[in-house]
């Protein structure tokens, strides 16, 4: 299946701004996460990191859909 990732903030600066994924079919966010964080500073991300399947905030453990649409919404900062 073919999943259309939108990322923001600091995840944004290390993934690019939106790339489609292939995953296998019955694959979580969680395993989109994991497909996506290459790198240790990504990584270091995941606990601070939201992600919304179609405009709605999922957990990690939710079943991602062919043509879902997963935003990655790091802890907004600033003043």
């Amino acid at each position: 299946m073919t999943v259309r990732v939108l990322a923001f903030a600091r995840v944004r600066e290390l993934l690019g701004s939106a790339r489609d994924v292939e995953l296998p079919a019955g694959s979580t966010a969680g395993d989109l996460w994991t497909a996506l964080a290459a790198t240790a500073e990504l990584r270091a991300l995941a606990g601070s990191t939201r992600m919304a399947r179609n405009g709605r905030i999922v957990k990690k453990d939710e079943v991602l859909q062919d043509g879902d649409e997963v935003a990655l919404l790091p802890p907004a900062g600033g003043g």
